[in-house]
């Protein structure tokens, strides 16, 4: 990446400088750049302040005016405000903007599978279950909770939708370096009442995993509870199966036939009964006990499930399975030191030092 160029120089003599570094960057030397020209700009998007001094397919330098920020640039260059990121990484890690510094903006991904020297990026899908006091080990205090999503929100961390990984999965959208997923299994009503506050107010998006047979049933959520969930935003509400039984166990007497019947009641039928009460499009699935097999897995992909995970612990690479997607527990006796111990942005390549 390049630092960011000096305007102590004369107009003239930065903007080629800056046209010169923008095309060494690209590999493109002996190729003419082409003329500036924004791209289009629609009523929705904000207008750019600045100036775009030189652009090519891969990236262009812009010239941010007094007043811009990185999202904001990010907005109307890349699409969404939360590809800031990727300005700042193509500038070396850049928090803020000076007006009349020239910036890289990356129109393609410059690294969407996270391979560095040395290592390679991984994402951590957190899976909770109680949010209170009642749950024995299973329950993470309202306190914890809320100090937990409290510290990613501080230090940096980008909560992801669980859907943003597939496109990461699929080699082809890099995702930021610091990114997490939060999921919540079974369908607890002490999830819409301590976490779902505190997701809403930090403006953090998470996955509720449930198991249709128990909503509504004892200490679950409510039909109206999931229904205000899925319409804010903020919570994903997908499959964990129709009755939680264990899908890798047969009952006694069940064979192949109606093991293979009984598997798509647990995959087809919580993903029809929740499209049908709910505004989702379910096409995530989390595995009861985290166990999983072949007649499984293969049972998944015919209902159409993009996305499924497990409960063993670790970080996700670009190569991970879809379909087994990795998820580390939080209990209730993990401190925050223990909590922070459990993010793993990166694996090491080769042997540690």
């Amino acid at each position: 990446m390049i630092a960011a160029l000096s305007t102590s120089a004369a107009p003239r003599r930065w903007r080629l400088l800056a046209v010169a570094a923008l095309m060494a960057m690209a590999g493109c030397t002996t190729t003419t750049v082409a003329p500036p020209e924004p791209a289009p700009v629609t009523p929705t998007e904000p207008k750019l302040q600045g100036e775009v001094v030189a652009r090519n397919e891969r990236l262009l330098l812009y010239v941010p005016a007094t007043g811009e920020s990185l999202r904001g640039i990010a907005a109307r260059l890349l699409g969404s405000e939360d590809n800031d990121w990727q300005i700042s990484d193509a500038n070396g890690g850049l928090s803020g903007i000076n007006p009349g510094q020239p910036l890289v903006v990356p129109l393609k991904p410059l690294n969407p599978l996270g391979v560095v020297p040395g290592s390679y990026q991984t994402v951590t899908i957190l899976c909770y279950h109680r949010v209170g006091t009642v749950g024995g080990k299973m329950a993470v205090s309202p306190a914890n909770f809320a100090a937990q999503m409290e510290w990613l929100s501080r230090n940096n961390y980008r909560v992801l939708k669980l859907g943003q990984l597939a496109g990461y999965l699929d080699g082809k959208e890099p995702l930021p370096p610091k990114s997490v997923v939060i999921t919540f299994d079974d369908g607890y009503e002490s999830v819409y009442r301590y976490a779902f506050p505190v997701l809403r107010k930090l403006g953090l998006p998470a996955t509720m995993f449930v198991y249709t047979d128990f909503i509504g049933a004892g200490d679950a959520l409510s039909w109206p509870q999931l229904q205000e969930m899925a319409t804010s935003g903020f919570m994903d509400i997908q499959s964990h199966s129709k009755s939680h039984r264990n899908l890798i166990e047969r009952s006694a007497g069940e064979g192949d036939e109606r093991y293979a019947k009984n598997l798509e009641l647990e995959t087809a039928g919580p993903r029809d009964l929740l499209e049908k009460r709910l505004p989702v499009q379910v096409r995530h699935y989390a595995f009861p006990y985290g166990d999983a097999n072949e007649q499984v897995l293969d049972m998944l992909t015919r209902q159409k499930y993009s996305l499924a995970v497990t409960v063993n612990p670790g970080g996700n690479a670009f190569f991970a399975q879809p379909l087994m997607l990795r998820r580390t527990m939080i209990f209730g006796d993990h401190d925050l030191e223990a909590f922070k111990a459990r993010l793993q942005n990166s694996r090491r390549i080769g042997p540690a030092p």
